[in-house]
């Protein structure tokens, strides 16, 4: 894996061996470096969730996901399961879009990466842990935060209720499903009502307020697209061209990841 392929800065700098070194694919599997050595020596044996997380680094193809399974111990996802395999058309999509924020998501919402404007906008994706990794767990447990106008805030929880619905129906045997909607059903009364009511089907297009905590608030347009290939869904933040949100939305990819909290003014 070339570490220019992934984003690394430096990575044209020469190197004693080739490929990826243990905190490079530490960092993007959210792993540590003592762990992926760990792994190298034969003394730990990666988790499905660990598994899938090391394939997406190394961006395996299909036929190499299911030998690394077959490697720690593992089968891949099978029938009846949610697919979580990054295919390379959601790859390019990530490697390529650079005007906007991108998330990809398994059919249960459960994100599985996301490229540099997302992590700069939202936050870094790799942080967030267990159920802060699903999209429907974050919106209905108040996590989430970003549709300014209720009725579009109501529109869209009933899109993504009505897709974790078809969900269960595509996918009988995944048991994290089962258990992240009977979670959200006893801890919310918001996503109670949603699942039973009458479905919708249409994610439609949105207008997302995100306030970020240097630029501030920005206006932007939400689509939801589907990667047929994998069964994946995209959410998608972009600006209006030549707009003063699209000026703020590229200010917001020139920070990035940046600590500026020790540069913001004193309110006391």
């Amino acid at each position: 894996m070339s570490p220019a392929l992934v984003g690394i800065a430096g990575s044209t700098v020469r190197r004693r061996t080739p490929g990826l070194r243990r905190e490079e694919l530490g960092a993007l599997a959210g792993v540590s470096a003592d762990y992926i050595k760990r792994l190298e020596q034969g003394r730990a044996r990666p988790s499905m969730p660990v598994l899938d997380a090391l394939s997406r680094a190394l961006r395996l193809s299909r036929e190499e996901y299911e030998h690394f399974c077959a490697l720690a111990g593992h089968a891949p996802a099978g029938e009846g399961c949610v697919p979580t395999y990054l295919g390379p058309g959601a790859r390019r999509l990530l490697d390529r879009f650079d005007s906007g924020a991108v998330g990809v998501f398994t059919a249960a919402w459960t994100q599985l990466a996301a490229n540099s404007s997302w992590a700069a906008l939202h936050g870094d994706p790799s942080a967030a842990r267990g159920w802060e990794r699903n999209l429907v767990w974050c919106e209905f447990a108040g996590i989430n935060d970003c549709l300014d106008d209720p009725a579009d805030t109501e529109r869209f929880r009933a899109s993504l209720v009505a897709d974790l619905r078809a969900a269960v129906a595509r996918y009988p045997a995944e048991r994290e499903l089962t258990a992240l909607i009977a979670a959200l059903r006893s801890t919310s009364s918001a996503f109670d009502r949603a699942w039973n009511s009458a479905p919708v089907t249409a994610h439609g297009v949105h207008r997302a307020r995100v306030v970020h905590p240097q630029v501030g608030p920005l206006m932007l347009d939400l689509d939801i697209l589907t990667i047929h290939d994998g069964d994946l869904r995209v959410a998608l933040f972009t600006a209006e061209p030549g707009s003063t949100d699209a000026e703020r939305l590229a200010l917001v990819n020139v920070l990035g990841l940046q600590d500026l909290s020790a540069l913001e003014p004193d309110r006391r």
